[in-house]
């Protein structure tokens, strides 16, 4: 072929480079050009089409990486047989894809004080970690998790919420997601689960999209009604007692015992207990793990850094009892730990010298400040505006006295750019509560913010 007739737009907004490339393509797919047929060199095409020389390169290249063209040595260029790839350019119609809303104010209850993070801690230690004297972190470690990070955790948890584990116990993945279709490919297929309500839309969705039956039970102002849940089919319950999400209730002493004596009455039947943000606890010290109460060894234990340190890391933990521990290990014993050993040991060391517990600190009442604030600013339109769930965690409950319902609540603060949730949609059967209640979260937010962000919410909302 001596030369390409292509009308390239020298105005466009797509290089031409690029546009050259998406010629040619689609000419060999469309079979204009020949299979076997030799592309004019570079310094003729670019000539022809008054185009520089590296403009026709960048295009070959980009062909040649994509298998349409192949380059022979000291013969050129030629068009290669792409029957196979000819789907590539079928005209099709674009997903639609809904622009992101930016919020001037945003309640997200799982967003944290990004910029209170200690980076220059973290960079120290990445550069002690990124070193040529550790080159073996660049193969695979310990299926659950290296050994040197599991042992900090052991001892984090016998320390922080009376856990008592050993290291080879704990099983280190990224993220509640990835370890809950773990957990449940080890039990029994045939178990029934049974999950807050309301709840964690990603545990319903897990036990759903796994085949597994599950169950949602309501609550009761202390947390879990476990009446409800003695008298149901459960066999396996998904709980949150430190601070249940998304109401922020506590489960009580009492409930406490009544659901380890449910769990102890028959072989079969577990406790999942997601520990999700116990480190921030305000109005007294943490209270023990669930975990730590037990004496049958049915307690499933799970947390994750993501409240404590970010949650990009993607990192998380469980301690499974040892009654299920030889089954896990026979069952996974070809996994990977989904974790990058370079993060485990930064988190590890990070542990070991002693900076998680000096941020837990810093962190803590920094969170506390902004609860104090946040309480503060809704103090002013009491007895419209009812707190709850403020002694722990990083968001609140507010129970609204209006006419208004909790979705033009939402809308409502929507249409003046802040972001906040209805409780109705963390519940499966989606009932309005009536009054309306809604969760703020406040971790990514300054106390100026905050202060702002519930003046104009409660304006939106005509409460004064």
């Amino acid at each position: 072929m001596d030369m390409l007739m292509f009308q390239l737009q020298k105005k466009s907004v797509i290089p031409l480079y690029k546009q050259l490339y998406q010629e040619i393509k689609r000419a060999i797919i469309e079979g204009k050009i020949l299979v076997d047929t030799k592309l004019p060199s570079k310094r003729k095409l670019a000539d022809y089409l008054q185009i520089s020389q590296t403009t026709v390169e960048l295009a070959y290249a980009q062909l040649v990486a994509e298998g349409f063209i192949e380059s022979r040595p000291r013969k050129g260029f030629y068009a290669q047989p792409v029957e196979e790839l000819a789907y590539l350019d079928i005209p099709h119609d674009e997903p639609l894809v809904e622009e992101p809303i930016s919020y001037k104010i945003d309640f997200n209850s799982s967003s944290i004080d990004t910029h209170s993070f200690p980076f220059l801690t973290w960079r120290k230690l990445t550069r002690d970690i990124l070193d040529d004297s550790n080159h073996e972190l660049l193969l695979s470690g310990h299926p659950q998790g290296d050994d040197v990070l599991r042992q900090e955790i052991a001892r984090y948890l016998y320390q922080s919420r009376g856990v008592v584990c050993e290291a080879d116990q704990i099983v280190i993945g990224s993220g509640t997601e990835q370890l809950l279709p773990l957990l449940i490919r080890l039990l029994h297929k045939e178990l029934v689960y049974g999950y807050e309500n309301p709840g964690y839309a990603l545990t319903h969705s897990i036990f759903s999209h796994h085949d597994r039956q599950a169950i949602p039970i309501e609550l009761d102002s202390d947390g879990l009604n476990v009446s409800q849940l003695e008298a149901s089919i459960v066999d396996v319950a998904y709980v949150t007692p430190s601070h249940q999400f998304p109401s922020g209730s506590v489960l009580s002493a009492t409930k406490r015992a009544q659901l380890l004596n449910w769990a102890a009455a028959r072989p079969e039947r577990y406790i999942i207990e997601d520990d999700y943000d116990s480190e921030f606890r305000y109005s007294s010290r943490p209270i023990p793990a669930l975990q730590s109460m037990d004496l049958s060894d049915r307690v499933i234990y799970i947390s994750t850094f993501s409240k404590s340190l970010m949650p990009s890391l993607r990192l998380a933990y469980m301690v499974l009892p040892k009654r299920l521990l030889r089954a896990y290990q026979q069952t996974f014993r070809h996994y990977s730990s989904s974790v990058p050993r370079h993060d485990q040991h930064m988190v590890a060391k990070f542990m070991k010298e002693g900076h998680f517990a000096r941020h837990l600190n810093r962190m803590r009442k920094l969170y506390q400040k902004k609860i104090k604030q946040l309480s503060a600013s809704l103090t002013l339109y009491a007895p419209a505006v009812v707190v709850s769930g403020e002694q722990a965690g990083m968001h609140i409950v507010l129970t609204i006295q209006t006419l208004l319902s909790e979705q033009e609540l939402v809308e409502r603060a929507k249409q003046v750019g802040i972001r906040v949730t209805g409780l109705q949609s963390y519940d499966v059967h989606k009932r309005a509560d009536t009054p309306p209640k809604i969760v703020l979260g406040f971790g990514g937010l300054s106390e100026e913010d905050i202060h702002s962000g519930i003046t104009e919410l409660m304006a939106c909302w005509d409460i004064y």
